[in-house]
């Protein structure tokens, strides 16, 4: 029965792997914001940049959460299935019962 897991293991490691990913571009993307307040008329074009960059990091957040929660959530199930399909297959071969596939 933990055979049938792997496909969704493997798309639970993807899955994985691009939150990870998204971690890291969410640092590559945050490197380059600046914290300091532009508040005067020539710093009009800095203040649209850090515009653009604010949302583009709520937008990358808020994927991340999502994914974050789908990830988790799979995660959980997956260790469910697997603990309980190996409970059913050491008790089927213990009591020499056949294994329903």
């Amino acid at each position: 029965m933990t055979q049938t897991l792997i496909p969704y293991a493997v798309i639970w490691a993807a899955l994985a792997l691009i939150v990870i990913g998204l971690a890291f571009y969410r640092k590559t993307v945050a490197s380059h914001e600046d914290d300091c307040l532009h508040i005067r008329d020539d710093e009009a074009p800095m203040l649209a940049q850090q515009g653009v960059l604010a949302h583009k990091l709520d937008m990358i957040d808020r994927w991340g959460k999502i994914l974050t929660g789908v990830v988790a959530v799979s995660g959980g199930v997956l260790g469910v299935l697997f603990v309980y399909w190996s409970w059913v297959e050491k008790n089927a071969s213990s009591a020499n019962l056949p294994i329903l596939r």
